[in-house]
């Protein structure tokens, strides 16, 4: 693989006496996509806050293009190429789907051209994720599927060089998991970028990843190529469990993981 443009080295993050990471490392290099997955409870939001700035660790360090970045803040991450999704929407209900699009770039200020052209921007990117239809719609009404491809799309409206995807396809419908898929492997593909996913959906994981880190007790209990991942005998054991394993194609419950 390239050098990692993402990467955590040792995290170690404690809740009081709960260590909820310990000695985790991941990394994502440009045109890679690279699947988070685990039981609920492992680690893996936690572990996207310490990647995204929302949580300082307690131990490890945080680099991005080989940069240290573990005291920088969420914003500057954002302003500087990383972006998130979360598990619960996080969309401005009362502005509609072009609207969520143009505030995402509004931090580069400017003269009043630059609207035109975040507007422009927009546009291009709603067609290029099949949300044409939905410009003008208020983003507070549209269902789940619909707006989890809004916050990708969002994320991708000032072009970003970091995806980090939390629970994109939650709530989504078969149709809007290929949609979905296909933006991401677009991104990888075409714009170069690195993304890091976390879904219960495995064989969504286990189809678009290139490679899988499984988190288990805020530990990296393994990684590797989706079939190595999916052989993995400590891996059935810890999350896959007996009969409902990747190959089968099994979806893990969409639990909030605290």
């Amino acid at each position: 693989m390239t050098r990692a443009l993402l990467r955590a080295d040792g995290i170690g993050v404690r809740f009081g006496g709960v260590h909820a990471l310990r000695d985790a490392s991941v990394s994502v290099g440009p045109g890679e996509i690279c699947g988070l997955i685990g039981p609920n409870g492992a680690g893996k939001t936690t572990l996207f806050d310490v990647l995204s700035g929302m949580r300082r660790p307690d131990a490890g360090t945080v680099t991005y293009d080989g940069t240290d970045i573990t005291r920088r803040s969420p914003v500057w991450r954002a302003r500087h190429g990383i972006r998130r999704t979360f598990q619960r929407q996080q969309l401005f209900g009362q502005l509609t789907v072009t609207d969520n699009l143009v505030v995402a770039q509004e931090w580069r200020g400017g003269a009043r051209s630059a609207t035109r052209l975040r507007r422009e921007r927009a546009a291009a990117v709603l067609h290029e994720c099949g949300l044409d239809p939905l410009a003008g719609t208020y983003a507070g009404a549209l269902p789940v599927g619909r707006a989890r491809m809004v916050e990708l799309a969002r994320a991708l409206a000032d072009p970003p060089r970091g995806l980090l995807l939390d629970e994109p396809a939650s709530g989504t419908t078969a149709r809007e998991r290929r949609e979905l898929a296909a933006v991401i492997r677009h991104m990888a593909d075409e714009e170069g970028c690195a993304v890091l996913l976390v879904e219960h959906d495995v064989s969504f994981v286990m189809e678009l990843c290139s490679r899988v880190v499984v988190l288990d007790l805020g530990r990296v209990l393994a990684e590797g190529t989706a079939a190595r991942v999916r052989s993995d005998p400590a891996v059935r054991e810890a999350y896959l469990g007996s009969g409902t394993g990747a190959a089968e194609g099994a979806t893990e419950a969409r639990d909030v993981e605290p």
